[in-house]
This record gives C-alpha cells, sequence and structure tokens, in this order.
C-alpha cells in the first residue's frame, strides 16, 4: 500500500538546532529507503515565503502569498513510500532524519481507480498488456 509522508518543520529551526539532520544524512536516509524499493517518490520543498495558496470562491480564483495554515511548523517535503502496512510506514517514517526536530505525518494513500488507469495507459501505451 502506498503511504504519503509529509514533513512540517519549522523553518527558522530545522537546521539551528543541535540534533537538526545535515544533508548527507538526509541524503543517505533516502539512499536507503530507494535501495529497499520502498521508495516512489521524495521532494524537499522551497521555503514556505515562495508558497501561494489558490482558492476558488464563488467561481473566483484567489491566491495569497504564504501558506494556508498560520502555523510554526509547515511542510517541508514529503516521501510517498511503498509499505505492507501503517506500522512499515511508521517505521520508514521515524527513520526520517528530520522527525527529530520537527514532525512526519503518515497517510494512507486512497486508490483511485480512474487515476490509476490514465497512469497506466499513459506510461505503458494503449497497445501494452
Amino acid at each position: 500500500m502506498k503511504y504519503l509522508c509529509l514533513v512540517y518543520s519549522d523553518e527558522k529551526l530545522l537546521h539551528s538546532l543541535p540534533e537538526s539532520p545535515k544533508d548527507e544524512e538526509c541524503f543517505a536516509y533516502a539512499a536507503s529507503v530507494q535501495n529497499s524499493g520502498r521508495m516512489l517518490a521524495a521532494e524537499a520543498l522551497q521555503p514556505i515565503d515562495t508558497a501561494t495558496t489558490v482558492r476558488v470562491r464563488a467561481g473566483k480564483t484567489l491566491l495569497t502569498d504564504g501558506p494556508f495554515a498560520e502555523t510554526k511548523e509547515q511542510l517541508a517535503g514529503f516521501y510517498l513510500v511503498e509499505a505492507k502496512d501503517l506500522n512499515e510506514a511508521i517505521q520508514l517514517a521515524a527513520g526520517i532524519p528530520a522527525a527529530r526536530v520537527g514532525s512526519v505525518e503518515v497517510r494512507p494513500v486512497r486508490q483511485l481507480e480512474v487515476l490509476n488507469e490514465i497512469y497506466v495507459t499513459e506510461t505503458k501505451g494503449d497497445n501494452q498488456p
């Protein structure tokens, strides 16, 4: 099953605490998950001041600079992993170095068959089994 591990941190503290992860440690952990075959995707996000929040109300698109949530911890990145169950996904999340100074929210991915069919068609082509 797919799980999305959402990494949250306070940008101001992420790299300033003694227990803050170093880039090399983060790269090594990502490589270990990749080498285990459980990594589907992972990315770090740009700083929160680059975010734009989009809302549509009464047919109008409204833009707000910055993140939607007014909290100290903001979404800093994500790992999309394949795990046999929630316990395995939690173990993977606990290994994410940024969890020491922030938090990791683990959420099962809802499988939508229509999207899966579109993905398979686009990646394999219409004539592939």
